[in-house]
């Protein structure tokens, strides 16, 4: 007997609580077009390795004729490596943010005791 794609995949996202709409946020695609996978006895690997990376499930247990774990914890890696990139880009941008609006008020505080003092020595030289 030969396997069902469409009904090996639709048993594993419910298995698993994947949501059909997430899902289809994820790879672009309308939910027809997912449920119309569903009803796909055969259909290309690439699609099947997509909805794997969207939904971060290895298929190489279900199809291991298709896939390799390899392939897909490849794919789960670089996608954490690139997250935590992401990450660290946003800490930086935040110091940095927060060191840019430090050193302004620090020059405008300059500024305001600069021309203070400037009155201060124009006014104690009128009374002299």
């Amino acid at each position: 007997m030969e396997k069902h794609y469409g009904e090996i995949i639709e048993r594993t996202i419910r298995r698993n609580g994947y949501s059909i709409s997430e899902l289809s946020r994820l790879m672009k695609v309308n939910r027809r077009s997912i449920y119309n996978w569903f009803n796909q006895p055969k259909f290309k690997p690439d699609i099947i390795f997509k909805i794997g990376c969207a939904l971060k499930h290895d298929f190489s247990n279900e199809f291991p004729e298709l896939f390799s774990s390899d392939e897909f914890q490849k794919v789960f890696n670089d996608t954490k490596k690139t997250l935590q990139v992401r990450f660290l880009n946003e800490e930086h941008e935040k110091v940095s943010y927060w060191k840019d609006k430090y050193i302004n008020l620090l020059e405008e505080y300059n500024q305001i005791l600069s021309v203070k003092s400037g009155n201060t020595r124009t006014a104690s030289m009128s009374g002299l």
